[in-house]
């Protein structure tokens, strides 16, 4: 993880440490680790409400799974376009808002015995609309809130409460779902946006409307076009979605899968459902530490399809496991551990190739094109997995998503991406069109 101790100014010179003296960036950093426990508390105790409370079955936690999935499908490269005309705090705040209000009355319904899974669908269905906004909205906000030689500090700040998070949410949720109830887990993630509304609605510095507002969705589709064009013309670029799709796609599958597996056929309590996803967390920060010296040093390509291939490829040994003993949930910790690590190493230096090879005017819309693609496979991957278990069996299912995941290193050895050596390559003369 990035320190938090210096930052150095556009000139080379360090510069004081003043960014937590600033009350507006103090309330944006609290009001986003509160939101982003939240979310992931929530993306856990919500799928576990349906199988442990309501009975799911297998398709039906497919369906419940892509629901919540769609919004990034539905909306991602819009919100980008509509999140630029608005104040972030305002977006921000009503997104919060609202996951309070929608998963406070869940639990209420929840408490009372009146909750169904067409219910439950509108619930999630609202909680992932309301998170595609407020995603956005919050990485947009830094800009505006805080000095230009501040970025680096201020964004390292904001991704280490996010990677804390992901360990700290599922492991949360599970807990409270095994101690209490599936209704008081969800109750507690409304608390953690109503946390986060309260927080950012102390964000006192006045944020500028953009000028000429009205001219803005005339060109919202071409730039969109021009985004697309850009990823499909460049052999990388394209590559690396593709594979994302690959990837997002199994594992949404896998995801549905394993979390009927789990407590079903391992038998394990919510509690350790809850630690078995928060084991990438701890791999996903040995991730990033990797990320900064292996490319340099083996090469950029051969440490994407070799992390690729490890951390997907741990998957493989969970259908071998049986029963709820203490080597079965050390077996599982591994592979979380193991597949956190690799993945985020894949993560940091696909994110580097993609930086490197897209013309600076064109950054944001390549990033939005290969997340909308990739991302937005995964309500039909939380489908066919679901789909699969019922038809197949889990232990079955989630042999041959795991299986599947291996699709994306296999994609990035057999192109061009895979040969990329210690040195990042320069963007390949892409024009940057011209945004008036």
């Amino acid at each position: 993880m990035p320190s938090f101790s210096s930052t150095v100014s556009d000139s080379g010179r360090p510069v004081p440490s003043r960014l937590w003296r600033d009350g507006d960036f103090r309330s944006l950093w609290v009001g986003q680790t509160a939101s982003q426990l939240g979310e992931h508390t929530s993306l856990l105790v919500l799928p576990l409400f349906a199988v442990l409370t309501l009975d799911a079955g297998a398709g039906e936690l497919g369906v419940l799974r892509a629901v919540g999935q769609a919004p990034i499908l539905l909306l991602s490269l819009f919100v980008g376009a509509w999140v630029d005309r608005w104040r972030t705090r305002t977006v921000m705040v009503l997104s919060d808002a609202g996951r309070a209000l929608a998963l406070g009355a869940a639990a209420l319904a929840g408490l009372l015995g009146g909750l169904g899974l067409p219910a439950l669908y509108v619930v999630v269905f609202a909680v992932g609309v309301l998170s595609v906004f407020f995603d956005v909205a919050y990485q947009s906000s830094l800009v505006r809130l805080v000095r230009r030689d501040q970025l680096v500090r201020g964004n390292s700040a904001l991704e280490g409460s996010r990677s804390a998070a992901q360990i700290g949410g599922p492991a949360l949720g599970g807990a409270l779902v095994s101690w209490l109830s599936a209704p008081v887990a969800a109750a507690v993630g409304a608390l953690f946006f109503l946390l986060s509304f309260l927080s950012i609605r102390r964000i006192r510095r006045v944020e500028p409307v953009p000028e000429d507002p009205a001219r803005r969705p005339a060109r919202t589709g071409r730039r969109i076009r021009e985004g697309l064009r850009l990823v499909v013309g460049d052999t990388s670029l394209r590559t690396v979605c593709l594979a994302s799709a690959a990837f997002q796609f199994s594992f949404a599958a896998l995801m549905t899968v394993h979390l009927l597996f789990l407590p079903r056929e391992l038998h394990l309590s919510g509690t350790v459902v809850g630690l078995s996803l928060a084991a990438t967390g701890p791999g996903a920060l040995l991730g990033s530490l990797l990320a900064a010296r292996l490319p340099g040093r083996f090469g950029h390509g051969a440490v994407l399809v070799s992390a690729a291939a490890l951390g997907d490829g741990a998957f493989l040994w969970v259908p071998a496991l049986h029963g709820s003993s203490a080597m079965t949930v050390a077996a599982l910790l591994a592979v979380g551990f193991v597949f956190g690590a690799g993945g985020q190493l894949v993560n940091v230096t696909v994110m580097a190739v993609r930086q490197a090879v897209t013309p600076d005017g064109m950054q944001g819309r390549a990033a939005a094109t290969i997340t909308f693609v990739g991302m937005g496979l995964t309500p039909l991957g939380s489908l066919l997995g679901g789909y699969l278990a019922r038809e197949w069996g889990l232990r079955t299912s989630l042999l041959v998503t795991a299986a599947g995941m291996l699709l994306s290193p296999v994609v990035m050895a057999l192109s061009p991406l895979a040969r990329l050596g210690r040195t990042l390559p320069e963007p390949a003369g892409h024009a940057c069109p011209a945004s008036d």
